[in-house]
């Protein structure tokens, strides 16, 4: 597959469409699908569409290979193949980054931003390889402890479109690290982009074929088959809420382990003694990243009533004067939706809900005629007082965020935990105690203060509420698809 995005030439047509990779091979399938760009509806390339007997059997030489292969107890040939992993991505990162700005609409910045985050992660999930979770002691004379940790086997991942290089690698390189084997979906929007990334990934020397298997799929069969196979051991999904919940109600028969990162309504809390400057800025950011199709968006603004007008006032400005164009323009402030259902899909949640909230910005379609073409949706504002609003409970995943008002810190937490999501909060604040407090009192899996979106590696993330179960990063991701094995030695 090549990386040819001239205008009027269809991206990968040179070696054919798309394929997949399983038992180290790749496999074409009888259906295919069109990529379409989303700046301006144009053909980028086709992909294979995964059937599900492939799926299957991509599933059997997962566990074949887990069974009979070194893979799960050499944990230096694992921390090998993630750095050769990490060396790829990272000497690619200009080609994957316009890919991504092409095919999934991102601007370069942010596309190269995501590419910035994937070979750290590669190289933190290596030396995590060869770090040992287990221990053990003399309990008492002549009776020994020990306490080792296991892969559980094959590990099921299913990555979403919006950051698929990132959000892949963050599932799949714990999964490896802890000595699974790895079936992975990817989502079809970027099927050329997850190609490519999966063609890095496959010329590492040291990976050994069956260890790593993916497809691309732009339904849902191939996804239902990783959740429901006894076979799989533990699953890592990343996507909205109702698609969670169904995935735990079909996982149930098989009792795997889940690690599930869903929707979020993130808060956007600032207080009177705000820097100003630097919370306006970041929420504008907060709001337009990834065209707002990111879980944690800063999807509701919550100001104290004395600096209210100001901030709102602020926001418009600055939200009005957001270029969007296509990802990789060098001008563009934000790129298109994902595609067009996406965006007719916004049109018409904001449309039914109109009647709650006051425009301060009114967003939509933009009047350049050159994007009409385009999944183009500018960024809005919308004043809302009630928080039973459906613009306050459901994520709407768009440039689309609610300004709401408070006057205490008491109703900013009660404001700010009336959704049924707990993924990420963001505070604004001069003063370090209050801070805190809100840190405590918020239902958020993060807090930040002063800040938005700051990620580690080595440091956990996830959802409460029903934004999800477990935890990405740090050493709790690997232990999401570990088990721990207790043995008892009598001398």
């Amino acid at each position: 597959m090549t990386n040819n995005v001239a205008e009027g030439t269809p991206l990968g047509q040179e070696t054919g469409p798309a394929r997949h990779y399983i038992g180290g091979e790749w496999v074409a399938s009888a259906t295919t699908g069109v990529s379409l760009s989303p700046a301006d509806g144009r053909t980028l390339g086709t992909y294979y569409e995964v059937e599900e007997s492939q799926v299957r059997d991509a599933i059997r030489i997962a566990r074949d290979t887990f069974a009979t292969h070194a893979w799960r107890t050499d944990r230096q040939l694992r921390a090998r193949v993630l750095n050769e992993m990490a060396d790829r991505v990272e000497a690619a990162t200009d080609e994957l980054a316009h890919l991504l700005a092409v095919e999934n609409g991102k601007i370069l910045p942010e596309a190269g931003f995501e590419l910035s985050l994937t070979p750290s992660k590669l190289r933190y999930y290596a030396a995590q390889a060869l770090t040992d979770a287990g221990g053990g002691g003399r309990v008492r004379p002549g009776v020994y402890s020990i306490l080792l940790s296991e892969p559980v086997g094959v590990a099921g991942v299913i990555v979403p479109w919006n950051s698929p290089v990132v959000l892949s690698v963050r599932s799949f390189a714990p999964a490896l690290a802890a000595g699974c084997t790895v079936v992975m979906k990817m989502a079809a929007q970027t099927a050329l982009v997850n190609t490519r990334l999966t063609e890095l990934l496959a010329d590492c020397p040291s990976l050994p074929a069956g260890v790593l298997n993916v497809f691309n799929e732009s339904g849902s069969v191939g996804a239902k088959t990783l959740v429901s196979s006894p076979d799989v051991a533990a699953l890592s999904y990343t996507g909205s809420t109702a698609v969670g919940r169904q995935i735990m109600a079909d996982a149930g028969p098989t009792l795997k382990r889940l690690s599930l990162e869903l929707g979020g309504k993130t808060p956007m809390i600032v207080f009177e003694d705000a820097d100003l400057d630097a919370a306006v800025g970041t929420i504008v950011a907060g709001i337009t990243t990834f065209s707002g199709q990111f879980c944690m968006t800063g999807s509701r603004v919550l100001v104290q009533s004395s600096v209210a007008d100001e901030v709102r006032t602020r926001l418009a400005q600055a939200l009005s004067a957001v270029t969007v164009g296509p990802g990789d323009a060098p001008d563009s402030q934000m790129g298109p939706l994902i595609d067009i259902a996406s965006r007719d899909r916004l049109e018409a949640l904001i449309e039914q809900s109109l009647g709650d909230a006051e425009v301060i910005v009114p967003g939509g379609r933009p009047d350049d005629e050159s994007l009409a073409r385009g999944a183009y949706f500018r960024p809005a504002l919308l004043g809302v007082r009630d928080t039973d609003s459906p613009l306050v409970q459901k994520e709407l995943f768009g440039p689309v965020a609610t300004f709401e008002t408070f006057d205490s810190e008491e109703e900013a937490v009660r404001k700010a935990n009336a959704t049924e999501y707990g993924l990420a909060a963001s505070v604004w604040t001069a003063d370090g105690a209050r801070g805190l407090r809100l840190a405590d009192a918020l239902e958020a899996g993060t807090v930040w203060t002063n800040g938005w979106a700051v990620v580690l590696d080595q440091f956990e993330e996830g959802g409460c509420k029903q934004s999800g179960l477990g935890r990405l990063n740090g050493n709790r991701a690997v232990a999401e698809f570990q088990e721990f094995k207790h043995i008892v030695q009598v001398v």
